[in-house]
């Protein structure tokens, strides 16, 4: 928030009629937002949200904040909101994200309840008017992995066998995803976007950019999440063990969808979403000036080598990434 913005906001508040002490940044995120910690006399707190009107419009945010906190979820309550000036005033659902917190004595406790939120919205949430996530989404999202990553961030120019491979896989990606049933989708759902509270877990961040989409979307954004890793193994149970939630929860029909068709429709709208996370990382670098975000790549591009070696369609792409791109990843941060 620039100085100007700090101070209006300030000026909004104190037309609302909150006694401010002081107001310290929260957080940040890889958009033009910006939010900070407002401390009242009282010794509450409440969270302001800056999102400059014409980068960041706040009709998105409250209409999605409605629909949500409409199934009981935990979306942070808003008191108050200036759409015209790029404020809303929210609750202060504190400091301690997932990310912070898994652990192993915690992350079953703490997966369970995201994985339980993930089915009401998933079973309840009001798609009416939201945009789909069709196959222009799709395309225009992993278009970012040549764009920023190769090009911009590597200096890559794909050969036409290659070009051709990465249009291959692509179309196969588009084709799995628009396959699954669709639902309401975060598109964000993971540590970074879900608070650690005592009540009512988790706290649900970042929802404005939401779509209906494919059912196992959320789902991958979080199980094969690009801040954090866990073994295989332990994906897969718990993949499979919402696949029973969402069948006993009406998200999916019972006996609908076996497990194998289930976790091929994960696995491959994994690879789409990190394609297009490790594209949106290198931009947050060249275009926003965000360094902070590449070093998350390799843990995202190691998603997809992975997955690709177990699905033959999808097996030259991963050697791909593993002997042209990985390599390169990693002579560019040495020289970093």
């Amino acid at each position: 928030m620039t100085d100007t913005r700090l101070q209006s906001a300030r000026a909004w508040l104190e037309t609302l009629g909150l006694a401010v002490e002081a107001m310290t940044p929260a957080s940040e995120d890889a958009s033009f937002r910006r939010y900070f910690r407002v401390h009242l006399a009282s010794g509450e707190s409440r969270i302001l949200m800056d999102a400059p009107p014409d980068k960041e419009p706040l009709g998105p945010f409250l209409d999605i904040a409605a629909r949500l906190a409409a199934v009981g979820v935990h979306v942070p309550e808003v008191y108050a909101s200036a759409p015209e000036a790029g404020f809303v005033l929210l609750e202060d659902l504190g400091a301690t994200c997932y990310l912070e917190a898994l652990d192993e004595d915690r992350v079953e406790r703490l997966y369970g309840d995201a994985l339980g939120a993930l089915a009401a919205i998933q079973c309840l949430a009001d798609t009416e008017g939201l945009p789909p996530y069709d196959a222009t989404r799709l395309q225009a999202e992993m278009s970012l992995f040549p764009e920023w990553l190769l090009t911009r961030h590597l200096g890559m120019t794909l050969t036409p066998a290659q070009h051709d491979l990465l249009e291959r896989t692509r179309a196969r990606l588009v084709e799995a995803a628009l396959a699954q049933p669709r639902v309401f989708v975060h598109r964000d759902y993971h540590s970074r976007n879900l608070m650690v509270v005592p009540a009512h877990n988790p706290g649900i961040l970042d929802f404005q950019d939401a779509v209906a989409g494919p059912v196992t979307y959320d789902l991958v954004s979080l199980l094969r999440d690009c801040y954090v890793a866990w073994p295989e193994d332990r994906v897969r149970d718990w993949a499979l063990g919402y696949l029973q939630l969402a069948e006993q929860t009406g998200v999916l029909r019972a006996k609908a969808v076996d497990e194998d068709t289930f976790l091929r429709w994960f696995d491959w709208m994994g690879v789409q979403r990190h394609l297009k996370a490790a594209g949106i990382f290198a931009r947050l670098w060249h275009r926003d000036g965000k360094p902070g975000y590449l070093a998350d790549v390799p843990r995202t591009l190691g998603y997809v080598v992975a997955v690709c070696r177990r699905h033959p369609e999808l097996a030259p792409f991963g050697r791909f990434v593993a002997e042209e791109v990985l390599p390169r990843l990693e002579a560019r941060a040495d020289t970093a």
